[in-house]
């Protein structure tokens, strides 16, 4: 039972930390490694990599509606317990192509739980949305930072050094298992009795249906969402590019090392993760659009001028600035979303601006390699660059955040 030194929100990012670190662990690096060592080709394993980010896109925005109906802690309690038990799933798999079904299904967990607990925030932040979303976020990419190498380190160490053997994997896997237990013991604390859930319904499953689709019709109906949440969109894209694309330039052409290649990717989520929880307290108190605008432009202007330089600390002052530019950006899109739209569709709304932000991130390695395939870095990463200062105006131009306003004041 949560206390006064486990408020309600604070038990919810804990739930967030090990969840997103459990899920982490299972993704990267043992994944990509585990496929391979069943004889996985490379075109195989970036198919089982990519089966998880598939289920985001689909099943996101609907997680989301039926947390409007159902209630957000039956959606959650229904997503942690995939983020508990599947990593234990991974035991029974003896051929390649059964990691698609399981990362499939494991991803579900994600699509249910990142809506769904953003909507929780967003029902009852009042005016704090952009500090508690952010802040939010900030811990469950902590996770994500950690869980990656912690994974890694496992491996290692019962390799020796050598190579890995099917019970190496299966050690590592049931520790993801165990941080995933650890993540729904959290979920039962918010589960206590009398706490009052967003709906309770005993309707028809015709009437459920019709506040379903009458959910999602109210939200992807309103352009102010649907731009908002494109600007992470297409921020996401860029990062997505990034992900993929700066080590390869980083190694090929700049000739640095791996390590050093690792570094800039590092240094870009520390700086997200330091400024975002500031700049959501800043939105809060002056608004989300000109940071939302701003923060594109921080994003668009190291990002192009990345490919420029071979130098590895002017490599590494873009990517930590390009980092600052997520943290404006992010910081206020999902807010700034959540103001727009009616309380009771908090959940459809964030599952539309989740399923955005996963078609952003996926199509940002497959724009980037097919610009590459035909010109230089130079010219590819102007273009992305071109792509989020041009969006950043048909906010700006298109959006007007008094509604937004408005609701804080009466919140």
């Amino acid at each position: 039972m949560t206390n006064r030194f486990l408020s309600p929100f604070v038990v919810l990012c804990t739930v967030g930390f090990f969840a997103r670190m459990s899920y982490a662990m299972a993704r990267t690096p043992l994944l990509p490694l585990f496929a391979l060592s069943l004889g996985a080709s490379p075109k195989a394993i970036g198919f089982v990599v990519g089966a998880s980010t598939i289920t985001g896109i689909f099943f996101k925005l609907p997680a989301g509606a039926l947390s409007d109906i159902y209630g957000r802690y039956r959606m959650l309690f229904f997503s942690i317990l995939i983020f508990a038990f599947t990593p234990f799933v991974y035991y029974l798999v003896t051929h390649y192509w059964q990691l698609v079904g399981i990362r499939f299904f494991h991803g579900l967990a994600t699509s249910v739980y990142g809506p769904v607990a953003m909507a929780m925030i967003a029902d009852t932040a009042g005016d704090q949305k952009g500090t508690k979303l952010s802040l939010f976020s900030s811990v469950t990419i902590i996770g994500n930072l950690i869980g990656a190498p912690f994974g890694g380190y496992i491996l290692n160490y019962l390799s020796g050094n050598g190579s890995n053997s099917l019970q190496h994997f299966h050690i590592a896997y049931l520790v993801c298992g165990i941080m995933g237990l650890i993540s729904f013991g959290f979920t039962i604390k918010l589960m206590v009795p009398g706490r009052a859930d967003t709906v309770h319904t005993k309707n028809s499953p015709g009437e459920v249906r019709r506040k379903f689709f009458k959910g999602i019709r109210e939200v992807i109906s309103d352009y102010r969402i649907i731009i908002t949440s494109n600007m992470e969109g297409v921020q996401n894209l860029s990062v997505g590019a990034l992900e993929a694309f700066l080590p390869v330039y980083a190694v090929t052409v700049a000739g640095l090392t791996a390590f050093q290649a690792g570094i800039l990717w590092g240094a870009q989520v520390v700086t997200t993760i330091l400024a975002k929880p500031a700049m959501g307290k800043i939105s809060d108190r002056y608004g989300r659009k000109p940071i939302i605008f701003l923060g594109m432009w921080i994003c668009a202007i190291p990002f192009a001028c990345i490919p420029f330089t071979q130098n590895f600390y002017l490599l590494l002052f873009f990517a930590s600035v390009f980092g600052v530019g997520e943290a404006f950006v992010t910081s206020s899109s999902a807010a700034m979303v959540a103001e727009f739209c009616k309380e009771q569709h908090y959940g459809a709304a964030m599952g539309t601006f989740g399923s955005i932000f996963d078609i952003g991130h996926a199509s940002g390695p497959i724009l980037a390699g097919l610009l590459l395939a035909h010109m230089s870095y130079q010219y590819s990463f102007l273009i992305i660059a071109i792509i989020l200062i041009f969006v950043s105006f048909v906010f700006l131009l298109t959006i007007r955040e008094g509604n937004g306003n408005i609701l804080k004041q009466e919140v």
